[in-house]
């Protein structure tokens, strides 16, 4: 990015880009992202052409110029911003080196998959280094999304020969006799957000061939049972609703040349009371194991609407006083 430097003026500070065709971006319509970063950051923002006059303290000033550079950045990449572009700019930044190191991208035959927080960074990373990743944490984090993009990149190179991605359906039980229709209609409805996934970063007549070939498969978790899964690529999803019986059962597929990546929210199991949850087993059992890589997400790492992390930070803290309650005095 060329920018001129700011300067600080009394409470004025300066910014200046160069190509006002990306400042457009940045900016948003009618200049609403302004408007927005005015608000959070209890700043004034006048601009002439590609040219900002920042006025408000010190600190709320630098965090403003700060947050412009970012979508400056992120924009003259070719990259839209967005309502949630610019809330993570406003939280975290996002030109920081951890999550825009070139090494964690992911290209898929629809597009590349940039890392938006420095957790998913972390993620990617481990998912390129690992045969087997735990990813855990709340909705929204990209958990799963993120592994379907790099099983997706490491079949179109040749990498692996399958792509297997896998749900426990309705429940760890997957009780499916009461829904009407045969098993792929009963199943389909649970498997929808990794066909979703898919259709992200393959075209759709490519995702249709391939699972008439074998090459794609997308099935609950009872059908990994008696299976030798060698040179796939295999994502279990929502694992927290697997039985420690499951998890095992589906761990222990791993054959040759293939690797896994086991995604979910341990706090949001649907397990009947009192029954462990085999990702909550698996993390404790798995840790510190040669060749498996556990990730945490946070709150900071949603990336659906901002509302979400709010909504995941206050049950969060629901939690908290609830579980504080409780304890003995």
């Amino acid at each position: 990015m060329t920018t001129k430097k700011t300067r600080d003026e009394g409470q004025a500070s300066h910014l200046e880009f160069d190509d006002n065709a990306v400042l457009a971006r940045v900016v948003g319509a009618h200049d609403r992202h302004l408007a927005e970063i005015e608000r959070k950051l209890n700043v004034e923002i006048t601009r002439r052409g590609n040219k900002f006059t920042l006025q408000g303290g010190s600190p709320a000033r630098a965090h403003a110029a700060q947050v412009l550079r970012d979508l400056y950045t992120h924009a003259r990449d070719g990259q839209d911003v967005s309502v949630l572009d610019l809330d993570r700019a406003l939280r975290l930044g996002l030109t920081s080196d951890s999550v825009v190191a070139s090494g964690t991208n992911v290209t898929t035959p629809r597009r590349v998959i940039r890392p938006r927080t420095p957790g998913q960074a972390r993620y990617l990373e481990a998912l390129s280094k690992n045969d087997l990743v735990l990813g855990l944490g709340p909705a929204g984090t990209g958990k799963t999304y993120l592994a379907v993009a790099v099983g997706v990149s490491l079949l179109a190179r040749g990498e692996v020969d399958r792509l297997i991605l896998s749900r426990p359906a309705v429940e760890a039980g997957e009780r499916l006799g009461f829904l009407p229709g045969d098993m792929k209609e009963k199943v389909d409805p649970y498997l929808r957000p990794l066909y979703d996934a898919l259709h992200d970063m393959l075209p759709a007549e490519q995702i249709q061939r391939r699972i008439d070939e074998g090459v794609i498969e997308v099935a609950p978790l009872a059908f990994m049972r008696g299976r030798t899964l060698a040179h796939s690529y295999v994502i279990l999803d929502e694992a927290q609703n697997t039985t420690t019986q499951q998890m095992k059962m589906f761990l222990t597929r791993l054959g040759e040349g293939a690797r896994m990546a086991v995604t979910g929210d341990p706090t949001q199991t649907d397990l009947p009371p009192g029954i462990v949850s085999g990702l909550s087993e698996a993390r404790s059992v798995l840790d510190g194991v040669e060749g498996v890589d556990i990730v945490q997400f946070t709150e900071e790492d949603v990336v659906r609407h901002p509302l979400v992390r709010r909504i995941v930070q206050a049950y969060a803290a629901h939690d908290s006083r609830r579980l504080g309650a409780k304890r003995p005095v």
